[in-house]
């Protein structure tokens, strides 16, 4: 009863309010719509995941790196010229220390940043003490945050050589090193680097060991984690983002092997001027037959087949296009008469074929070939030559090749056509367990808000549904609520009654902005009243409705949040037992 009576009251009210007034009601439920929406765009948006803040760690290891404030006491950038190159290449590439710029996971976390396009960069820093992994595990773990993408470029550390001369001013490409490590696309090429430089125990001579099957690099915007554990055994292990994708020997999986063939072949062996190779010969007694016709054709027209019923003979099979236009700058003196260009004869694929039939052809059973004599087993053949063996004269064996020589600096050394690739959270040390902790206090943490991110800006689909009947509130509630509105307005300017009935979600739920401010002119009229409100009254009127609106926004921001809470829930998960395990 009551809702008729409001309905029969609204009917009223509209009928004999002033254009004018319909405009600001109009205005006034616009407005309210904007709140609406803004509070469900506020409520989606990535500002609405709390981000956890930067607290450096407390593990101690051979180098760690999060660069804090005082990272330019320890990191120097080079200007010296690329070595062994054609070109006169210097590092004049630059590089600073900031927070993300592109999905921030953290506040107040750091790294250092590759500013440049297109240029040669070059920064190192010693270590406090030379890193000797001889009979320990080594591990390097370091986080690349590619803000731009990769499409062609490296994001790959150096572990450089422990020695007098390495000068961080002089660092370059020629700079000994001991591992490379790291991501490297361009192009088809697109793997993570573990090179390792191995001195040959006879000769002192320095060999790359590449990793014969590397993973794929993560190229993505969000932050990835590379994990390297070289162990005393002589294994390794590459994992990303904390998932093992290798593992293996350092003596089987590397090119080239660690170790020498025992044997080589003999350099003096020559093959025999006799020697036979050939194992199958032509048998020489064979003879062609005498019914052998090497001149019968491989096929012949078939003179059973009769012409199909459905042929057109009359039909060519290639017509002009009927589409075509001549083109407006065309000039028939110059350019001569113009031609449509030949299509397709669409009626010849509705039917078995067009144009002047003509048999078909079938494979000749007479047909042979040239002759040739079987082949036999060659009585001479003495197998394939091969020079003989020799014990190599350069042969060592190294069961050890883990026990890397002293590192003394990490560098990074880089050319890519992207810039603000970032670097964070170096560990570089002998315990799994502490690297493990830095990940659960700076990547783990990190990763959740990072992802959430991403998932909140991507773009919206193009193709939105064409009618606001066809929307969803959980697919896209911004856009849901505006469009709900905006037809709610329209059909109200015209007729109050049918607005209710047609989007009854409007005037029961989401709506009740709008009805508040329809509402209030009537309440405005007063009872019994058939004066049409003043405009002052309707301003009024939607002044307040444009004030309740707060506790409506806050509904309709509670309602989408809830994915934007579960990630903040597994966020806070992860800080607490960060915290738990760095409390006393």
């Amino acid at each position: 009863m009551r809702f008729n009576a409001f309905v029969a009251a609204l009917a009223s009210s509209a009928a004999l309010a002033r254009a004018d007034v319909a405009d600001d009601a109009g205005e006034a439920v616009s407005s309210a719509s904007s709140a609406a929406s803004s509070a469900v765009e506020s409520a989606t948006s990535s500002s609405a995941i709390k981000k956890p803040t930067f607290t450096p760690a407390s593990i101690k290891a051979p180098f760690l790196e999060q660069f804090t404030d005082d990272w330019e006491s320890r990191w120097q950038a080079s200007h010296a010229k690329k070595a062994n190159t054609d070109d006169d290449w210097s590092y004049v590439g630059t590089w600073a220390v900031e927070e993300p710029s592109v999905l921030k996971g953290m506040e107040g976390d750091k790294g250092l940043v590759l500013k440049d396009k297109a240029a040669h960069h070059a920064i190192s820093a010693k270590f406090p003490k030379a890193v000797n992994n001889k009979g320990k595990t080594l591990v390097v773990q370091y986080e690349v945050k590619l803000q731009n993408g990769l499409e062609c470029g490296g994001a790959y550390m150096k572990l450089l050589q422990d020695n007098k001369a390495l000068h961080a001013e002089e660092f370059s490409n020629a700079s000994p090193y001991i591992i490379m490590f790291g991501p490297d696309k361009c192009g088809a090429t697109n793997k993570v680097h573990f090179i390792f430089r191995h001195k040959n125990p006879k000769s002192g001579e320095y060999e790359e060991k590449h990793l014969k099957n590397p993973p794929l690099a993560r190229i993505t915007k969000t932050t990835s984690l590379y994990t390297l554990i070289v162990t005393p055994d002589q294994q390794y292990e590459i994992k990303i983002d904390g998932e093992s994708l290798r593992n293996g020997s350092l003596l089987e999986d590397f090119s080239p092997a660690v170790n020498p063939d025992k044997e080589i072949d003999d350099p003096k062996d020559e093959k025999p001027s006799d020697w036979v190779e050939e194992a199958k010969i032509p048998d020489p007694d064979a003879t062609k037959p005498d019914d052998w016709d090497e001149d019968a054709p491989y096929s012949i027209i078939d003179e059973e087949a009769t012409k199909p019923d459905d042929w057109l003979d009359d039909e060519p099979t290639m017509i002009p296009d009927p589409e075509a236009e001549k083109p407006e700058d065309w000039d028939d003196e110059e350019d001569g008469d113009w031609v449509p260009p030949q299509v397709p004869n669409p009626k010849c694929s509705e039917v078995s074929g067009c144009g002047k039939w003509e048999p078909p052809t079938k494979m000749n059973p007479e047909y042979k070939g040239k002759w040739t004599a079987p082949l036999i087993d060659n009585p001479a053949y003495k197998g394939v030559w091969a020079p003989r063996k020799i014990a190599n004269p350069d042969y060592f064996e190294d069961k050890t090749p883990a026990n890397f020589e002293p590192m003394g600096a990490i560098g990074f050394e880089l050319w890519t056509m992207q810039n603000d690739l970032l670097f964070d959270n170096i560990y570089i040390g002998h315990s799994l367990e502490d690297a493990e902790k830095l990940k659960a206090e700076t990547y783990d943490l990190k990763i959740p808000v990072e992802k959430a991110q991403e998932e909140a800006e991507k773009p919206k689909p193009e193709d939105k549904p064409k009618s606001p009947l066809d929307l969803n509130f959980m697919d896209d509630p911004v856009t849901y609520v505006r469009e709900k509105f905006d037809l709610f307005v329209t059909i109200a300017r015209r007729d109050p009654i049918e607005a209710i009935r047609f989007v009854p979600e409007v005037a029961g739920g989401i709506g009740v902005l709008a009805v508040t401010v329809i509402a209030l002119l009537v309440g405005a009229l007063g009872a019994g009243s058939s004066a049409a409100p003043s405009k002052d009254q309707v301003k009024d009127a939607a002044q307040k409705a444009k004030d309740s609106a707060a506790d409506t926004k806050d509904k309709v921001a509670e309602s989408v949040s809830s994915g934007a809470e579960k990630v903040q829930s597994e966020v806070n998960k992860r800080t607490t037992r960060s915290q738990d395990k760095t409390s006393p």
